[in-house]
């Protein structure tokens, strides 16, 4: 597929109309054929009218324009291999600057072609200095086993590529709107402030907002007073966001793993000379980051899975076992002070054998509660069945023995929740005992439930 755009160029060198001057058969031909393919939001049905505003057969993309200025009136030729957002399709596009005879207007040939699956020896085909820079990022990332401390090293090298102010991470997630900082890198001489001063409940509908200023794109590039003047007018809220935090220029891209949207990669006030390598290094930097930041979130997904109680949502007994080991295996800590909690819920089995058993969980739910009520500073586990652990270290024993003591006040009536509490003091290097102990005066305190209430035995 060919075909050929003009570019009108002002005095002060910037841009105005770009317009599709011609295409060969196959281009128009190839366009009807993918129509289908490709979706009304990438490719209008027009019929074609030489020398008419692009935009009049496509959406309007910087990017795109961005790509042809830079060819018809800088006199570049360029090569892309894209997903853009709004295209279920691959574009390999290739740009070679014309001659003109007009003073104000360039002209570029495009070379392009659509694939449903990507192309990955065109993937890979890029700038060498480009190449060598993703090529150390991927190696960082493949070489640790600790995500969290290598994504930090990460950013923090693609900001020195990009010899930006401030490189960053953020995580989200659609479906609850909440976002959150992955890791972000600022330069020492920088007056930028860190995105922890941005981030709070309400940072999700700036952040929403971006989707739209990628438009169907790959990213948003703004990067001179013509882009800001430009987002201003379409995004004014992330407009004003960003200037205020004295942003100069911006580039930003969404970290997609297959169709989802994970968060978004950005360098503000970068080299803007190097604008268009930058935006190649994090193109393919964005897809390897993605993949990487895709597995780490499945890995905490099932790591919570394997560690918190589904029912009432606080940690299981898996959990337990490993902290308790945790806490044998380090010995610097062992004479550190413990208190072991042990709380076993009175009533039950005869709840769910009068009742059914979704009471009965509603009434584990209810327990859980009311042990996060009264011990809300302590870690509090389901160790199985209707017995849970509150873990507290390094706690004021006379403060934590009037907590116990509210505790059982609060929960010594078998009409509601109802509890037998066993608890021991001890240090981490004694703590089987203190288990132990614990557990021998839990169960002393629920024999002396059934003595004041002899038929719950039954």
């Amino acid at each position: 597929m060919a075909s050929v755009f003009s570019v009108e160029v002002f005095p002060d060198g910037s841009y105005g109309n770009i317009r599709l001057v011609t295409g060969n058969e196959i281009f128009f031909k190839k366009s009807d054929d993918d129509r289908d393919k490709i979706g009304e939001e990438a490719l209008y049905k027009t019929e074609f009218s030489p020398d008419e505003p692009y935009e009049n057969y496509m959406p309007k993309d910087k990017n795109f324009e961005e790509f042809c200025y830079r060819s018809a009136v800088l006199n570049e030729t360029l090569h892309t291999y894209i997903h853009p957002e709004r295209m279920p399709m691959w574009l390999h596009l290739t740009a070679i600057p014309l001659k003109t005879d007009k003073p104000n207007i360039g002209y570029c040939a495009f070379v392009q072609s659509f694939s449903e699956a990507p192309d990955y020896s065109l993937r890979s085909n890029t700038d060498p200095v480009v190449s060598a820079n993703v090529l150390q990022i991927c190696m960082r990332l493949h070489g640790s086993n600790e995500f969290r401390n290598t994504i930090h090293d990460v950013i923090s090298d693609i900001r020195k590529m990009c010899k930006a102010e401030h490189c960053c991470i953020l995580e989200t997630d659609a479906a609850s709107r909440k976002c959150s900082l992955l890791c972000e890198a600022l330069s020492e001489d920088t007056k930028l402030s860190s995105m922890n001063k941005y981030i709070d409940d309400d940072f999700y509908d700036i952040v929403d907002t971006w989707h739209g200023s990628i438009a169907g794109s790959t990213c948003v590039i703004i990067k001179d007073e013509h882009g800001w003047e430009e987002l201003k007018k379409s995004n004014p809220v992330w407009y004003n966001s960003i200037k205020t935090a004295g942003a100069k220029n911006i580039v930003l891209f969404p970290l997609k793993h297959h169709d989802d949207t994970l968060g978004y990669i950005w360098a503000v006030n970068f080299d803007a000379d190097k604008t268009h390598k930058i935006k190649e290094m994090l193109e393919l930097s964005s897809y390897y980051i993605a993949s990487e930041l895709a597995g780490y979130q499945v890995f905490n997904k099932l790591e919570t899975l394997s560690s918190k109680d589904m029912l009432t949502g606080i940690l299981n007994r898996n959990a337990m076992n490993n902290r308790v080991d945790t806490l044998i295996a380090d010995e610097t800590e062992s004479s550190d002070p413990v208190c072991i909690i042990f709380a076993d819920l009175n009533g039950l089995k005869q709840v769910n054998d009068n009742d059914g058993h979704f009471a009965g969980d509603l009434l584990l739910k209810d327990a859980a509660l009311t042990l996060q009520k009264h011990f809300p500073e302590y870690e509090i586990y389901r160790a199985g069945g209707d017995e849970f652990m509150v873990l507290a270290i390094e706690s004021d024993k006379e403060k934590l023995e009037k907590q116990i003591m509210k505790f059982k006040g609060a929960t010594a009536s078998p009409d509601g929740v109802c509890f037998a509490v066993g608890w021991s003091f001890s240090t981490i290097g004694e703590i089987r005992k203190a288990l132990h102990e614990a557990d021998v005066n839990m169960y002393a305190d629920k024999e002396e439930y059934y003595r004041k209430y002899p038929e719950r035995r039954r």
